[in-house]
């Protein structure tokens, strides 16, 4: 005789409900699946590429800077004369102000003198007299003119301070790269160089003078 099993009341709901809840966590996971893309680790898309990177806004940016530069420098000697005649006028007419200083793009053409850790000092043909131009050669580049010269990159484009200060340093090490490669610091003094580059208006009677464009004969 065949064994009759009573089902209770509500284990068909209970189990279809189940069903339902598995059915829409398969189709939840497919929807998903279907809206993520796969990243690969080092690819553009890559979150971490995305990051701000000194070296890379320093080779990008470089270019522009340098063209600024030598748009826009003035010859040494009567930038000079301004500056001995009137700083404020000089660094408002040649200069970009950065806090408190201006910094000025320059030009010359002058003899290398001695040198100590890679900053050499170059006799300018005009120049008036105690005026001194000295010239950064590295290895190691100081300073943030040449982010600031341009008056368009600005802090509030940067997430801190340290980014900041880091592009600074990314377009010294892309300058370095691109005009003081290969260059023999050893046997510069008594050459002549030929140079545009941009310093800190401090003192009008020191500049000390990082380079955009050097030529060495």
């Amino acid at each position: 005789m065949a064994e009759t099993r009573t089902i209770p009341a509500g284990a068909n709901t209970s189990r279809r409900g189940l069903g339902i809840i598995a059915i829409g966590a398969v189709l939840l996971i497919g929807a998903m699946a279907l809206d993520t893309t796969i990243v690969p680790i080092g690819s553009e898309q890559d979150l971490r590429q995305q990051a701000f990177n000194a070296d890379r806004f320093g080779q990008s940016e470089f270019p522009r800077i340098r063209d600024i530069v030598i748009s826009r420098a003035p010859e040494a000697a009567p930038l000079a004369t301004a500056l001995a005649a009137d700083k404020k006028a000089a660094s408002a007419e040649y200069g970009t102000m950065a806090g408190a200083f201006a910094v000025m793009p320059v030009r010359f053409t002058g003899q290398i003198g001695e040198g100590k850790s890679g900053i050499f000092d170059v006799t300018v043909a005009g120049m008036p007299e105690g005026t001194k131009i000295r010239l950064q050669t590295g290895p190691a580049i100081n300073g943030t003119e040449l982010r600031d010269i341009s008056g368009d990159i600005e802090f509030g484009a940067f997430k801190n301070q340290i980014e900041y200060q880091d592009a600074g340093a990314g377009l010294n090490r892309a300058m370095a790269a691109e005009v003081l490669n290969g260059l023999d610091r050893d046997t510069l003094t008594g050459k002549t160089a030929i140079v545009a580059g941009v310093f800190t208006m401090i003192n009008p009677k020191n500049w000390l003078v990082t380079p955009v464009s050097l030529e060495v004969q």
